[in-house]
């Protein structure tokens, strides 16, 4: 189907923004409810995600102009471990996207790792585990992380969407993810850099989050009967 850029209908130095205007625009466009087929949509997940991990090449597009890489997301999934992506964290701009780097709980128990690993997202980055379970993708101002992880494919746990239960909990690694609602977690919970991502949304340009955090001490009890993550996976 042609470059990762082709994919999208994109050119190589497209910016942040219009490669997630493109992506969400195409994953619709390919979705089978929408007169697609499960090929294409998939076909536009690889392309979107080969972008944002910066595994897409210049010479992957007819186009290029001969640097290493295309412009926007793809330059954030190829900087180097600790790297900031655009403006400093912290920044108010808000026409900016975040930056999330997000990793599976359940694979910390298969690696040996331990959420408290100052080096964890260095081992997930050299692990090659599944796009599912590790990888980048941007938030959008106005976005949840919920919302943005949704719109971008994915089946992160979740239930009320509301702030009242911790199904969809997330440790917060490295960044800022704001809590405008919440009527669950205990002080100790926030103290601990515990966030629901069906409310939070980025406030630094960079985020690192481990997500499906829900069956931590201290938040299974907190827990809803589950939705569609329990019941099927983003890759099914």
């Amino acid at each position: 189907m042609g470059s990762p850029y082709d994919v999208l209908g994109i050119d190589a130095d497209a910016d942040d923004g219009e490669i997630e205007r493109a992506y969400r625009r195409r994953v619709l466009e390919a979705h089978p409810d929408h007169g697609g087929s499960a090929e294409e949509f998939q076909a536009v997940k690889t392309a979107y995600e080969a972008i944002v991990d910066g595994n897409a090449t210049i010479e992957d597009h007819p186009d290029g102009d001969g640097d290493d890489r295309g412009g926007g997301a793809a330059a954030a999934g190829a900087e180097s471990e600790g790297d900031d992506v655009g403006p400093d964290p912290g920044s108010e701009s808000a026409d900016a996207a975040a930056t999330v780097e997000y990793l599976d709980y359940e694979v910390l128990t298969d690696h040996g790792w331990d959420l408290g690993d100052d080096d964890l997202f260095e081992k997930a980055a050299g692990a090659d585990l599944p796009h599912a379970a590790y990888g980048r993708f941007l938030v959008e101002p106005g976005e949840s992380l919920l919302e943005a992880a949704e719109n971008r494919g994915f089946a992160w746990p979740y239930a009320c969407r509301g702030g009242a239960c911790a199904n969809c909990a997330v440790a917060v690694v490295e960044g800022e993810l704001s809590i405008p609602a919440n009527n669950v977690l205990s002080e100790e919970l926030i103290d601990s850099d515990i966030r629901l991502s069906c409310v939070g949304e980025p406030l630094t340009d960079d985020l690192r989050i481990v997500f499906n955090v829900k069956h931590l001490p201290g938040l299974e009890e907190l827990r809803l009967p589950p939705h569609p993550f329990d019941r099927a996976r983003a890759d099914d």
